[in-house]
């Protein structure tokens, strides 16, 4: 757990008890903070021990001589009463990367890389966190991504924290210097708790205002020269897409998109002091995220890959790109469909030369046979399950079947990850070399 002096005899508020809440609330307390805590559900408030900690709901109480309000960032401060309330009584409203941010004099004298962008930020925060690991360097990673950073054990000296940062947690952030910051693409996206695109990536752009002039960002040239993100104090430097010819050799970093991913990774840990034998080693090595561009198999030639994580066409597009024909004939068994968040094809449609078959599946599934039809073969399968099947009966060796569904996935399953991980088993009992009979419901199944 990260605690810290700063925080002794000092009050706090913590709305909202899931995980990086329980954490702020366990480092304050632990740091010899003051603290209030509330979440509307019940259960979420049984998990703080009221020895320590008054339960009151923050929009009730009188919050003078407080130090702060810790809010998860799924809190909308945009139409939220909190943001409202907490500044009547001029208390700054945060999150637990900002408290991260002032624990830092408290801790080993360590480095922090902080990544933020629109799409791509996991797999480059999990490539720059693998490669330093590969080279023996102390890391961790959290943020927007694994286990809330207030919640790890402090690193030895010389140790980095690599962050995740989605805009809503830059949002609750005033004082995260980074040593190195990334910027990555910046697309329209949470319009619904912004004015605007322009306020939205002026939210991003914050991450390199933070800085100090001492230190190094990386960004998405396009982005800077359309005039959305500007300079901050600190070393600037656009950011240099990775050789297609030395992508080839990064199995788990395939596609265009991970062409930015790596080439952000590299340049962030070369700024780091790695060398380039180390950061190739750890480029090879990747084995990527689950459910994003994840092979999960390789079967009679055939690879199958996870990619459940792509929720709109935007995200399953640089998949189809990934895998280009070869010989000139297209490979990609597409499993596509799901909740639909938009109408059309969007950015899919200028790789469906890559596409071999079609198979939908889902509430959206009809939509996006009427769509492909014209344009590739199409099995219109409406279950996963069976859409795996007749995948397998049609490629050939060197074909990938492609999990990557450009939609949500709440119209058959809990949430992405568990779309994923069905897709994982329909695969392993359907190239089983004694293939039981796999139920093809989905859901729970």
């Amino acid at each position: 757990m990260i605690t810290s002096p700063a925080f002794a005899g000092k009050r706090y508020a913590v709305l909202g008890l899931a995980r990086s809440g329980l954490a702020a609330v366990e480092a304050l307390v632990a740091s010899g903070a003051r603290v209030t805590a509330w979440d509307r559900q019940d259960n979420a408030r049984a998990r703080v021990d009221p020895a320590n900690v008054l339960l009151a709901d923050p929009l009730e109480i009188d919050l003078t001589g407080y130090d702060g309000v810790v809010v998860s960032p799924g809190v909308p401060l945009n139409i939220h009463p909190i943001a409202k309330r907490a500044a009547q009584y001029g208390v700054p409203v945060i999150g637990d990367i900002e408290l991260f941010a002032q624990s830092r004099a408290a801790l080993p004298p360590h480095t922090v890389v902080g990544i933020t962008g629109t799409n791509g930020k996991s797999t480059t925060t999990a490539l720059v966190h693998h490669i330093l690991q590969t080279a023996g360097v102390p890391t961790t990673m959290g943020g927007n991504i694994g286990l809330p950073i207030l919640a790890q054990d402090p690193l030895p000296e010389g140790g980095v924290y690599v962050l995740e940062l989605s805009s809503y947690q830059i949002d609750l952030t005033q004082s995260l210097d980074c040593d190195v910051a990334v910027l990555l693409n910046v697309t329209p996206d949470h319009l619904d708790r912004y004015d605007s695109f322009a306020a939205y990536a002026a939210s991003k752009n914050r991450l390199l205002e933070m800085q100090g002039e001492e230190h190094f960002a990386l960004v998405d040239w396009s982005a800077f020269q359309s005039g959305l993100i500007h300079r901050g104090p600190a070393a600037f430097n656009r950011i240099v897409e990775a050789d297609a010819g030395a992508q080839r050799n990064w199995p788990s970093l395939q596609g265009p998109h991970n062409a930015q991913n790596a080439g952000a990774a590299m340049a962030a840990c070369a700024w780091l002091g790695l060398s380039a034998d180390r950061i190739e080693q750890g480029l090879r090595s990747f084995t990527g995220l689950p459910h994003r561009m994840e092979r999960v198999a390789t079967h009679n030639g055939v690879l199958f890959v996870n990619d459940s994580k792509a929720t709109n066409t935007d995200s399953s597009a640089p998949a189809l790109a990934a895998f280009p024909p070869e010989s000139e004939a297209p490979r990609i068994h597409w499993i596509v469909g799901g909740l639909p968040k938009e109408d059309g094809l969007g950015a899919t449609e200028q790789h469906l030369a890559n596409v071999k078959a079609a198979y939908t599946i889902g509430e959206a599934g009809p939509r996006f046979a009427e769509l492909l039809s014209s344009r590739v073969p199409v099995v219109r399968a409406e279950m996963m399950c069976t859409a795996v099947r007749e995948a397998i009966a049609a490629a050939a060796p060197g074909d990938v079947v492609l999990l990557s569904p450009a939609c949500a996935s709440f119209d058959q399953f809990k949430d992405y990850e568990q779309r994923g991980m069905r897709f994982r088993q329909f695969v392993e009992a359907l190239t089983a070399d004694d293939e039981a009979e796999v139920c093809c419901t989905e859901g729970g199944a």
